[in-house]
């Protein structure tokens, strides 16, 4: 969580604190023991991440070629 916060610091960019308190939950569960972190969900939640940017781009993408002939 801190290496997140702390990049994200130095290049000046937004964090956001779901990415933050997910990060924390992980990484407390992994000073337990690497087993205690459910992997799985945690692959589930990067992945979101990941899809989360190109997905609303192609949304706006549509919307605006479904608005634009309207407004043309």
């Amino acid at each position: 969580s801190s290496v997140l916060y702390f990049n994200a610091a130095v290049l000046g960019a937004p964090i956001s604190t779901t990415h933050t308190i997910t990060a924390a939950i992980m990484g407390v569960g992994a000073t337990r023991r690497l087993s205690a972190v459910r992997w799985g969900v945690a692959g589930n939640i990067v992945g979101a991440w990941v899809l989360t940017f190109p997905g609303a781009g192609a949304i706006g993408v549509l919307a605006y070629f479904l608005v634009r002939p309207f407004f043309a």
